[in-house]
């Protein structure tokens, strides 16, 4: 098959394939006459050029993805499809913060007949912030800490030594109904997960490290994992009963605690609720924090960050700083 003929059956140009060849992502066969002879193979490798380009990776990474491929690491081809996943998601959750802010000056704009600076200004101002604000960055090193940073894998290590019973309780406060769909932000290994799944939860994990994720896997065949985190989901609408997470919110700023409670609405169903486990100070100001630093909440800030999006919200103390916040909307 010749290049153009190639171009016409894949609905792309002869310029793009040779585009491709150029950057050795595909590597015809040039026959007797010189031309290039596009087999079965070379065909099926530029679908998958096609497809990878789709989904909006970069040229760099389709090779990478191919080179995987190739060598049979399927493992690293749906590592790259995920971390594009969990940008388009981000991108998407981005998009409609700016589709907000213009909303909003259209409004200012139809009923003030005119553009005010000051207000719209404010407006850009907010929306830019709310951006910088789902930038999520580990500071903590888990992509290469894996499994290590297991609190099960600390052998009982002060910070968590209420850890088994925090997961319990947590568990008994969502009381989920066989079937229910529940996801776990932050799931690590698995380990809350797990305990939802052994009384009939349907599980899904989210995790922004590859390498726990791939932990989680292996002790959880059944669990689904997804790359991503607190600030872009990569769920549609109202797929969840519930949203749950242990000793992960600290990780967050307050701010963006705030929009972690509106992402997670986002992908519950209507009632679903939420719960909490995590360090949470409330007036002891003289305790010892755990040696892993974060952002840790105070207890009353955080009930009312829930409280300001309509939910009620409640509290049980696990320890002398772990708290479980369990949270249902008022409506």
């Amino acid at each position: 098959m010749k290049i153009q003929e190639a171009a016409d059956l894949l609905g792309i140009s002869a310029r793009t394939i040779q585009f491709y060849e150029e950057r050795g992502l595909v590597a015809p066969v040039k026959g007797m006459n010189v031309y290039r002879e596009f087999e079965e193979e070379d065909i099926w490798r530029l679908q998958t050029i096609i497809a990878l380009r789709e989904a909006g990776l970069g040229v760099a990474d389709v090779m990478d993805s191919l080179r995987s491929a190739d060598g049979h690491d399927y493992e690293q081809v749906l590592y790259y499809l995920e971390i594009q996943r969990s940008a388009l998601f981000s991108k998407r959750m981005e998009i409609r913060s700016m589709i907000e802010s213009i909303e909003r000056i259209i409004e200012i704009v139809k009923k003030e007949k005119r553009l005010p600076p000051d207000e719209v200004y404010i407006l850009a101002e907010h929306s830019r912030r709310i951006r910088g604000q789902r930038e999520w960055e580990d500071q903590w090193n888990y992509e290469r800490r894996g499994a290590a940073a297991d609190p099960r894998a600390r052998g009982g290590a002060t910070d968590y030594a209420d850890y088994s019973d925090a997961l319990d309780f947590t568990v008994r406060s969502l009381a989920p109904l066989p079937g229910e769909r529940g996801i776990d932000i932050g799931c690590g290994t698995g380990n809350l997960a797990g305990k939802l799944m052994e009384v009939g939860a349907v599980m899904s994990g989210i995790d922004q490290s590859r390498e726990m994720l791939k932990q989680c896997r292996q002790r959880f065949p059944r669990l689904e994992t997804k790359l991503g985190n607190f600030l872009a989901l990569p769920y549609p609408e109202g797929s969840f009963n519930f949203a749950a997470s242990s000793f992960a919110l600290h990780h967050l700023t307050d701010d963006q605690k705030g929009l972690a409670i509106e992402e997670m609405r986002r992908v519950l169903k209507p009632h679903g609720r939420i719960c909490i486990t995590d360090f949470m100070m409330d007036d002891l100001g003289d305790k010892e924090l755990p040696r892993e630093d974060g952002f840790y909440p105070s207890l009353g800030s955080l009930l009312e960050r829930f409280e300001e999006r309509g939910y009620m919200a409640k509290h049980r103390r696990v320890s002398e700083m772990i708290y479980i916040v369990y949270a249902v909307p008022f409506h």
